[in-house]
């Protein structure tokens, strides 16, 4: 016995157990301990026997402690019934079935595959391989049986199970990840959202402006207001900017060039939250271009169609920009106000709905980072139950 052993087995955690022997090293600690002897049922007979058969040593890896890789070396203890000669193992709760880890590492390894660190660092600060985390966590499954009052769809560049890119359903209401799927195609959305019998409770479908979601949108949620992300047709406005500012630039001698090219973020900033020295530079900016002054009026004149307080101003504005878009003549903007336009029953509806791809896109980022820490994933599968395991 050893002369600390309240404490050790204190440390270890185990209730029943009878510490031998404790070896550590600059690295690891090695427990080994037996349980006490107790009555048990035969899984045969059902009759009580507390008759030992023999003893076998089974090394099982545990949760580190003080950063130590830990070892216990478990006396596992062989009953034999005494009415039917059958022999079977004693009965504990810290040991699974078929396992050489405690039942709380297992534990441990499956919470810390929330996070977004990759499955090989994971494996390593448990002293396991990455092959065997990866079939703990096979167990771990996801699926949606029924669909929420509010979904908002959207893509990500996923590089997995032979698809560029996947796509997420959220319930933006609840900030939950529902699903993801596979692709992003018409006919992978149409197989996956027609099996659901609860379609008609969906009352909006948040989406971006790729005419497949609008479709599935129109065919399976009739009775869903549909709803474009602000977003997104905000930023069709930013990039018919974005293209005069970079064609307006490349005519400025090098040094005004490159200080336009660094001043991009000033020229994106809306007007009302520069500064009066932010303004001047601004000013000066524009005094060199007057289709960068046009173009500079039309973002500045969206941004009033997009602050508008209910559905009725949201359309007044949004006419007076399309004037505005007419007389001044600038063909990237006059291509954009025509995607506005084809999107503008659904883009309206933003003004009518609170709901937005924010979280989608939040939930986006963390997948980004998934994916960098993991250098990749190319299992589908696996990636699908790791961001639904991470984010749910």
């Amino acid at each position: 016995m050893l002369c600390n052993d309240y404490y050790i087995r204190k440390l270890i955690g185990f209730k029943g157990i009878i510490l031998e022997q404790l070896e550590t090293s600059s690295d690891s600690m090695s427990f080994s301990f037996s349980l006490e002897i107790k009555t048990h049922n035969c899984p045969k007979c059902h009759q009580q026997t507390s008759k030992v058969h023999d003893y076998r040593i089974q090394m099982i890896k545990d949760i580190s402690i003080s950063g130590k890789k830990t070892y216990l070396y478990y006396k596992k203890r062989r009953y034999v019934c005494n009415h039917c000669n059958k022999k079977f193992y004693e009965k504990n709760d810290f040991l699974p079935r078929y396992q050489r880890m405690t039942s709380r590492l297992i534990k441990y390894i499956i919470t810390r595959m929330k996070s977004v660190y990759s499955v090989s660092d994971i494996a390593k600060e448990n002293n396991i391989s990455p092959s065997t985390a990866l079939r703990l966590f096979r167990f771990i499954n996801y699926s949606l049986t029924k669909l929420p009052e509010v979904i908002s769809i959207d893509e990500f560049k996923g590089n997995a199970g032979g698809k560029k890119y996947q796509c997420i359903l959220t319930d933006p209401q609840n900030k939950k990840v529902l699903d993801i799927l596979h692709g992003r195609e018409q006919h992978i959305l149409s197989d996956y959202f027609r099996k659901f019998n609860d379609r008609d409770k969906v009352k909006y479908f948040v989406m971006d402006m790729w005419q497949p979601y609008k479709d599935i949108a129109e065919t399976y949620f009739k009775n869903a207001t549909i709803v474009i992300d602000k977003f997104h047709f905000i930023r069709q406005v930013t990039w018919a900017f974005e293209r005069i500012r970079k064609d307006e630039q490349k005519k400025f001698a090098k040094e005004r060039r490159r200080y336009f090219k660094r001043s991009r973020s000033l020229l994106l900033k809306r007007m009302k939250y520069l500064t009066p020295e932010e303004i001047d530079q601004v000013n000066v900016m524009l005094t060199t271009s007057e289709k960068l002054q046009k173009a500079y009026l039309l973002k500045e004149k969206f941004y009033d169609f997009v602050d508008s307080g209910d559905l009725e101003s949201a359309k007044k504005n949004l006419k007076a920009w399309y004037m505005f878009v007419m007389s001044c003549r600038l063909e990237e903007f006059d291509k954009c106000s025509r995607t506005i336009f084809n999107w503008q029953k659904y883009i309206l509806n933003s003004f009518i709905c609170t709901y937005t791809n924010g979280y989608t896109e939040g939930v986006n980022n963390k997948i980004k980072v998934l994916k960098r820490n993991a250098y990749g994933v190319r299992n589908f599968w696996r990636f699908k139950n790791r961001i639904m395991h991470v984010m749910n």
